[in-house]
């Protein structure tokens, strides 16, 4: 019975563990498919629409300035036995008059059609504000592009990591078995088969940190792009083979000046300030409106007034600005100082980000060269030590350190290549063309 209990439960994990490697999808992606997948899935992003939004009320809430204002009010009120004394100069008989209930209603139509030019001002404001939130959205699209491509980065590293040591794995095998033959025979003795095994174990330990590292970059990659966690992405192997030639310096500075996205948002941020500083101005200046509107009013047993219409024009002007200080100017000018200040920042900024990004991605151009010849010499010396090896001329320490090294020249270059490409995105994200 406990047999067939084991048996039973066997089959169940067996069955779960396949139900769970088939729900699993493998999905190959370009670099511009995951480009396009983490720009359409950005929380980030989402946030910046939400953004953009508010920024068109404020536009909406400005036009709604310029517009009529027109409120409607009506009351009902009971009186308890009020006592009226009419003064009208005359004979009155309001020792009788009653008057327990008085209604009445208006309606006030007010037209503004001067206002010192804070209408006007506050509705471009608004416009240039709009412009501002759509320029630092796509600002944040080019740091998104370059995290996805980041993290594109180390899933390509950590897959071919993976193949270099997989290959790596099964020739070492390969000469474990070999040499367990050899030693079966006497030709060998069995302190160099355990040396050579021992290197297989380290082989199988980097392969399993590999692996795990890749599970991990594959799950980030997932996030970022919106998928599923279970989703296995397969990079396109031509990645690090696109041209990498750089252009001079001078080129991606007038690239940055032409193309930086918070640079142009800084700008628009500075005008829509200079428009605040105009508008906080007008605030001394009077304010000129077309007023109308309608009165009825009803005092049952005393009066009626209908089609109480009226029309005229109305001006008001504060005078605390006679003897206050303009703390709106004051404040606004405030504001184009610091966006002024932050403008020569974020140029100085620029100019720093892209020399330096300009000097990163030609010396990972130049480790490549080095960790070549690095993988030609490691190359040449294995196959030197294989040969000396063969003819009884090292040990077996030579050999696998020879082995050794020929693994960590291949993964070197593998490194600096996908290194290389990463730091040329880096350049042309810092010069606002990366998205281009």
């Amino acid at each position: 019975m406990n047999r067939k209990i084991r048996n039973i439960f066997g089959i169940l994990l067996f069955s779960l563990s396949i139900s769970q490697i088939s729900g699993q999808e493998t999905r190959t992606i370009s670099l511009d498919e995951a480009v396009d997948l983490g720009i359409k899935n950005s929380k980030n992003l989402k946030i910046d629409a939400a953004k953009i939004e508010e920024s068109t009320a404020q536009l909406v809430e400005a036009k709604n300035s310029q517009l009529p204002s027109l409120k409607v009010s009506a009351s009902y009120l009971h009186l308890f036995s009020p006592n009226v004394n009419l003064k009208t100069g005359g004979s009155s008989a309001a020792g009788d008059l009653k008057i327990n209930d008085v209604m009445y209603g208006s309606a006030n139509l007010s037209y503004p059609i001067f206002a010192g030019g804070r209408i006007k001002y506050g509705i471009q404001s608004a416009k240039y504000l709009i412009e501002a939130s759509k320029l630092s959205t796509e600002n944040d699209k080019e740091a998104v592009a370059y995290n996805v491509s980041q993290a594109y980065n180390n899933l390509f590293k950590a897959s071919q990591i993976i193949k270099v040591l997989e290959e790596n794995l099964a020739a070492s095998q390969k000469r474990d078995e070999t040499f367990l033959k050899l030693e079966n025979n006497g030709l060998m003795a069995r302190n160099d088969r355990l040396k050579a095994q021992l290197q297989t174990s380290n082989i199988e330990l980097q392969l399993l940190d590999a692996k795990n590292n890749y599970s991990i970059a594959n799950i980030n990659m997932d996030l970022l792009l919106g998928l599923p966690e279970s989703t296995i992405l397969k990079v396109d192997e031509n990645y690090i083979s696109e041209n990498l030639e750089n252009q001079p310096t001078s080129y991606y500075l007038s690239q940055a000046i032409q193309n930086r996205k918070d640079l142009q948002a800084l700008d628009y941020q500075r005008k829509a300030a200079n428009l605040g500083s105009k508008a906080a101005k007008a605030e001394n200046l009077p304010s000129l409106a077309i007023t109308g509107g309608y009165v009825a009013a009803d005092i049952p047993g005393f009066v009626t007034v209908t089609n109480a219409i009226n029309i005229g024009v109305g001006v008001s002007y504060n005078l605390d600005n006679i003897w206050k200080k303009n703390s709106s100017l004051l404040k606004s000018q405030a504001r184009e100082k610091q966006l002024e200040a932050n403008n020569e920042l974020l140029n100085d900024q620029i100019k720093l980000e892209i020399n330096k990004d300009y000097q990163n991605s030609s010396l990972a151009k130049k480790k490549i060269e080095v960790y070549e010849r690095a993988l030609e010499q490691a190359t040449e010396n294995y196959r030197i030590n294989k040969n000396k090896y063969d003819n009884g001329l090292v040990n077996i320490t030579d050999l696998l350190d020879a082995d050794a090294a020929l693994v960590g020249a291949k993964v070197n270059v593998i490194n600096a290549k996908a290194d290389a490409t990463l730091a040329h995105k880096k350049l042309l994200q810092s010069s606002g063309i990366l998205n281009q």
